[in-house]
């Protein structure tokens, strides 16, 4: 947890071994959860699994503070910034900027290019929908700020799914069922519609032409929250980016998608890092998220107390995760888990080693 210049709290956790990559944070994360998610977790496996990842809860969601006095696009930024200098990734490192997360990506690749090796943007928009030529998406995304104060808080959850269905329409019932009770855990309704009405004044087109970095931007064909046409606007003004056109109408690219396949090759491809070509062994899937999560602290050699500190968690917690490793991998030892994880290929291909 790190406090920011105007006194918020953000939450913030790495995660995985490889080069350093920070995500810049989106629309409805939560640190804790997400690990569980049928949406996300296949994102973090990922991400873990190639990288050391960073990243963070937004202000106004997740484990960071829900009330601030401002939530506007300068904070991203400036929220960035504060957990590179708390997270203190090796330079230079990758930035992923999903959706609105493009926008304090894009801002600091352009004042510190000198740390950043690659600009990775997915779904991602320079300009909110206040910005942009488009009255009938205005309106309706006016429309459905109004439902968020109204509808939000409800039990009752026909607005959420509403919401949701738009950021995964091809999502299967379980994975709409979780993103719906993510909106009630995440954040309150009052909080939901400020984020959402600062996302329709956003704009950071102007810096498009001064980003130096090597840039890759994908974007899903059909995408129902950020149009198509956007990701290729800001492939066509960043000097010498790489577009790829992506085929989904999801938002959120699902596990079972070939565009995530996709995504994946592109990803390690842009970056140099070569896919692993054998899978972990399957002994690691005995592990609960939480457990897996854990050992793959443990493998990267920090204390329970690190541990604990980076997973929100207390030390007792870590402790009794780290008996049920033992007990599912047979194994007595730290250093007997920590050569198992890497012997065994942890994480490999979906993995989070």
């Amino acid at each position: 947890m790190l406090r920011t210049a105007d006194g918020v709290n953000l939450a913030w956790a790495t995660v995985g071994a490889g080069p350093p990559l920070v995500r810049a944070s989106t629309w409805l994360t939560h640190l804790e959860h997400d690990w569980n998610s049928p949406v996300w977790r296949h994102w973090l496996d990922f991400l873990a699994g190639h990288f050391h990842l960073t990243r963070y809860d937004e202000r106004g969601c997740g484990l960071s503070d829900w009330e601030a006095d401002n939530y506007s696009s300068d904070c991203w930024f400036s929220d960035f910034d504060a957990v590179v200098d708390a997270a203190k990734p090796k330079k230079p490192f990758a930035i992923l900027g999903i959706s609105h997360g493009a926008v304090a990506a894009i801002s600091y690749a352009v004042r510190f290019p000198e740390n950043v090796s690659h600009l990775i943007l997915c779904g991602a928009y320079a300009r909110g929908w206040g910005e942009r030529d488009n009255s009938d998406g205005a309106k309706q995304f006016r429309a459905i700020i109004q439902l968020t104060r109204l509808g939000w808080g409800q039990e009752n959850p026909v607005y959420r799914q509403l919401f949701t269905s738009r950021f995964v329409p091809e999502g299967t019932p379980e994975q709409l069922d979780w993103f719906n009770e993510l909106c009630a855990k995440t954040t309150k309704p009052e909080v939901a519609a400020r984020l959402l009405e600062e996302r329709t004044r956003a704009n950071v087109e102007d810096l498009l032409p001064s980003v130096g970095v090597p840039t890759l931007v994908m974007h899903a064909t059909d995408d129902a929250v950020v149009p198509f046409s956007e990701g290729r606007r800001i492939a066509a003004q960043i000097p010498n980016a790489r577009f790829v056109q992506l085929e989904s109408k999801n938002h959120v690219l699902l596990k079972h998608e070939p565009a995530w396949e996709r995504f994946k090759e592109e990803v390690l491809q842009f970056t140099g890092i070569e896919a692993a070509e054998d899978a972990e062994d399957p002994i690691f899937s005995a592990l609960s998220p939480r457990e897996r999560e854990v050992l793959v602290h443990v493998a990267a050699g920090e204390t329970n107390s690190q541990i604990g500190a980076k997973l929100f968690i207390s030390e007792k917690t870590v402790r009794n995760h780290i008996t049920h490793v033992f007990e599912k991998l047979g194994v007595k030892s730290r250093a007997q888990a920590i050569v198992l994880a890497k012997d065994k290929r942890l994480g490999r291909g979906d993995g989070g080693w």
